[in-house]
């Protein structure tokens, strides 16, 4: 580890504990395996019938939105290289308080989406062996998910390029055979309707369905909680977060086109929606039979229930340690094992959450739904909180003329997320404002017991107006 790493975190009060083993390849990769390539495969139905089967629009106005938001983690990692992700940006780019209602945001993402991913693979895994409850399997990736995060970053990083392999090996079958099924006549043959119906369009519906495609995307910003374990320049956080998003994005939006094409009946998918979630693999059964059927359904559960699920823990760790290392949550989370490098009861306290979350949304007939919809309205509202915190730290505080990179960028970003969030569920509004108040009260107990929010030596004009951290 260099001279100037190090210094990009004592320059703020704290020791260099985690372990700097990660390179830009495998920044990409953790982003990519986190944001699934094949994510679409297990909301296909729920984002056609929001759309109105205008599914790859929807893909496409999320990746812009993300996009934004990427720009503006990029500009904040430089400015502040360490772990806490958007907790730490808007704490250091704004004030604490605001950083840590960001953090009580984005942990409503960040804790409740590996039980999102467990129940979902469970769900699929069942769907292939039913002699075996859900709940067992469940406990299964639970399990194995720990075990390996336990062991290190450098384990799991490995285990990532193994399973981004995977998925992209199944998702070069799928798009294969379904544009060879398209060119056969199958399905509704090539055309733009996944793109643009004249029939169904509107605005409201369309954004709608992007508030729950950005679960496919969101992942990308768990990069930014890496940062500590980052070996290269501040730069590389941002570089691979824009990457991933590019990346994963035209993958998103290449398959569910083809896959919507495919839909055996689209009129029956919109009006009735996908309540058993196997319309993508219904479409894929069209293309190429119940193999091909089995194969995405396979690999939908092992993505989401070990793949994804592996670097979610990872991440909401790092976030939880942040946190605690600041005296935010309980210090026993900010514990770092000795020689593995990793934060230990962090790591633990997450599977048991996760776990505990996964089994109790297994007993609700719209489990899958609400976690969906808690995850989502958690990670937005926060991201709304970054982008205003580039603005802020770099034009307000730091006097910045850069108007492209800490106005316009981030201001952009900023409306297309609210308006996203207008045109969400009912209910994840209802609930995402619940999880707010709670956070205000306990933001308010911090401060009535003398635990104001105070970062450790907060070099709030720790960049140059060119984004380079000094």
């Amino acid at each position: 580890m260099s001279d100037s790493t190090r210094h990009d975190i004592e320059q703020y009060g704290y020791t260099q504990e985690l372990h700097r083993s990660l390179s830009f390849g495998d920044l990409l990769v953790y982003g990519l395996v986190f944001m699934v390539p094949i994510a679409p495969f297990g909301i296909f139905g729920s984002v056609f019938q929001g759309s109105g089967g205008m599914v790859a629009l929807a893909y496409v106005i999320g990746m812009v939105a993300m996009m934004f938001t990427a720009l503006s983690y990029s500009q904040m990692s430089q400015a502040f290289p360490m772990a806490g992700s958007v907790y730490t940006y808007a704490g250091r780019g704004i004030a604490a308080p605001v950083g840590f209602l960001s953090g009580w945001m984005i942990l409503l993402d960040y804790i409740l989406v590996p039980s999102l991913l467990y129940l979902i693979a469970g769900i699929a895994m069942n769907t292939l062996v039913p002699a075996v409850p859900v709940w067992i399997w469940i406990v299964g990736f639970v399990v194995l998910n720990t075990a390996v995060n336990y062991a290190g970053i450098e384990l799991t990083a490995k285990v990532n390029k193994v399973m981004l392999v995977a998925e992209l090996i199944v998702l070069a079958i799928f798009i294969v055979i379904g544009i060879v099924a398209l060119a056969q006549g199958k399905g509704r043959g090539f055309n733009w309707t996944p793109v643009y119906n004249a029939d169904t369009f509107s605005l409201p519906l369309v954004f709608g369905a992007v508030s729950i495609a950005v679960l496919s995307f969101l992942g990308f910003d768990g990069i930014s909680t890496l940062a500590e374990e980052n070996r290269d320049s501040s730069k590389a956080i941002g570089r691979s977060m824009i990457a991933a998003l590019l990346l994963a994005g035209v993958l998103f939006i290449v398959q569910t086109w083809v896959a919507a094409l495919l839909v055996p009946e689209p009129a029956r998918l919109i009006a009735d929606g996908d309540p058993g979630g196997t319309a993508f693999y219904d479409a894929a059964a069209v293309a190429g039979g119940a193999w091909l059927s089995k194969l995405t359904a396979l690999a939908t559960a092992i993505a989401w229930g070990f793949a994804n699920s592996l670097v979610a823990q990872a991440a909401t760790s790092r976030l939880l340690y942040a946190m605690a290392r600041d005296r935010q949550l309980p210090s026993f989370l900010a514990k770092v094992h000795r020689t593995r490098g990793v934060p230990l009861n962090a790591t633990f306290l997450v599977a048991v959450v996760s776990l505990a979350v996964g089994l109790f949304f297994n007993t609700r007939d719209n489990g899958i739904s609400l976690l969906s919809t808690l995850v989502n309205f958690g990670a937005l509202t926060a991201f709304l909180a970054l982008n205003v915190s580039v603005v802020w730290h770099y034009v307000v505080r730091n006097g910045s003329r850069d108007w492209l990179r800490h106005v316009v960028s981030p201001v952009i970003g900023f409306a297309i997320l609210t308006y996203v969030l207008f045109n969400a569920q009912l209910e994840a509004k209802y609930l995402g404002l619940v999880w707010l108040a709670l956070g205000v009260g306990v933001l308010s107990f911090l401060l009535a017991t003398g635990r104001k929010p105070e970062l450790s030596l907060a070099d709030t004009h720790g960049t140059d107006q060119d984004g380079d951290a000094r």
